[in-house]
C-alpha cells in the first residue's frame, strides 16, 4: 500500500503522523519525505547512509552561431522562460519547466537541451524502516521533478507500506506526491484555521480521486468544528491524537512517542488499521500521474 500524510497547510502534524505510524508497524517500511523545501523526517528516522544522487532537468541551451533571434521559442513559452532582447535570446533556467517546447518548434535548430541541477534524493536506512528524502535547492522553484524522483525510488511490486509525507498546502507538489496512492490522511488540528484549509484539501484530494480520511491532531486544543464537518462530509475520522505536552517535549528533541509510551503505540496500530480498511475499500494507483 501507498499512503500518503498531507494536510491543507503546514505546522499539522504530517511529519509527527507519518515518523511514528511508521516505526509502529514493526514491519519493512518504506518512508518518502516529500516535502522537498523542506524535509525533516530524518530528524527523527536516523539511519546509515545507503545512498546520494543529484536531481537534474533538462534546460535549453542557445547555440548562439545559429540563433536568429526570430523570438520563436520566447513566443512559444508559456512560463516566460525565454526573453529575446535585441536578436539575442536569454534563458532563466530556474523559470524553465523542462517541456521541450522552444527546442522543438525553433526552425534553426539553434536550442539543444542541457541538465540543470535542482535538488539531492538521499536513501537512509534504520532498523525496518527505509528513508527517501528529497531535498531541492535553496533558491530553486521547481519541486515536482525532485517529488517525481523519490517517489520513482520505490517499484510498483514493492512488497510492503509505503509511507508518503506530502508537502503542506494544496498546489502541484500535493497534488503529484497524493497521485497514485491508495489513500490519503489529512492531518488537522482543531481549530478554525485548520478546518479552513482543511476544506481546501479535501477539495484537491477529492479532484485527484483518492480515498481519504481525516485524523485530529491536538485533540482538545480547540473544538469539535473539524469533527463536525468530516461528520457533515461523510468523511471518516482515522484517529484522534490528544493534545499532549510530553509529546511536544519528546518531539522538540526528535524523540519518537511511540517509543516511549506503549499506549501511543498502540493509538498509532489501531489508526492503521483504520487506514488500511479505507485503502482496501478504494484506491487510484491505476491512474497515476507518476
Amino acid at each position: 500500500m501507498r499512503i500518503a500524510i498531507a494536510s491543507g497547510k503546514g505546522g499539522t502534524g504530517k511529519t509527527f503522523v507519518t515518523v511514528n505510524l511508521a516505526r509502529s508497524l514493526g514491519m519493512p517500511v518504506t518512508v518518502l519525505d516529500c516535502d522537498v523545501e523542506e524535509p525533516n523526517s530524518n530528524l527523527f528516522l536516523h539511519g546509515d547512509l545507503v545512498s546520494q544522487s543529484r536531481v537534474s532537468v533538462c534546460v535549453p541551451h542557445v547555440l548562439e552561431d545559429a540563433c536568429t533571434g526570430c523570438r520563436v521559442c520566447a513566443d512559444a513559452c508559456q512560463f516566460n522562460a525565454i526573453a529575446v532582447i535585441g536578436r539575442k535570446p536569454l534563458v532563466f533556467e530556474d523559470m524553465c519547466h523542462s517541456c521541450g517546447v522552444c527546442t522543438t518548434l525553433c526552425p534553426h535548430d539553434a536550442l539543444i537541451e542541457v541538465p540543470h541541477e535542482i535538488g539531492t534524493v538521499t536513501v537512509r536506512q534504520s532498523q525496518h524502516v527505509s528513508l527517501v528524502e528529497g531535498l531541492l535547492d535553496v533558491g530553486k522553484a521547481l519541486a515536482v521533478p525532485v517529488i517525481r524522483q523519490v517517489k520513482g525510488q520505490v517499484g510498483a511490486d514493492t512488497d510492503h507500506p509505503v509511507l508518503i509525507d506530502a508537502p503542506p498546502g494544496t498546489s502541484c507538489p500535493m497534488v503529484w506526491a497524493v497521485d497514485g496512492c491508495d489513500a490519503v490522511v489529512l492531518v488537522a488540528e482543531p481549530t478554525a484555521f485548520s478546518l479552513h484549509d482543511l476544506t481546501l484539501a479535501v477539495d484537491t484530494v477529492r479532484e485527484v480521486g483518492v480515498s481519504f480520511g481525516v485524523v485530529i491532531n491536538k485533540d482538545g486544543l480547540g473544538d469539535d468544528r473539524v469533527a463536525r464537518y468530516c461528520e457533515s462530509e461523510g468523511i471518516p475520522i482515522l484517529g484522534r491524537i490528544p493534545f499532549d505536552l510530553d509529546i511536544a517535549r519528546r518531539y522538540a528533541t526528535g524523540a519518537l512517542i511511540v517509543d516511549k509510551e506503549p499506549r501511543y503505540r498502540d493509538l498509532f496500530l489501531q489508526m492503521w488499521q483504520s487506514i488500511t480498511h479505507l485503502a482496501q475499500i478504494g484506491g487510484n494507483r491505476d491512474e497515476s500521474l507518476a
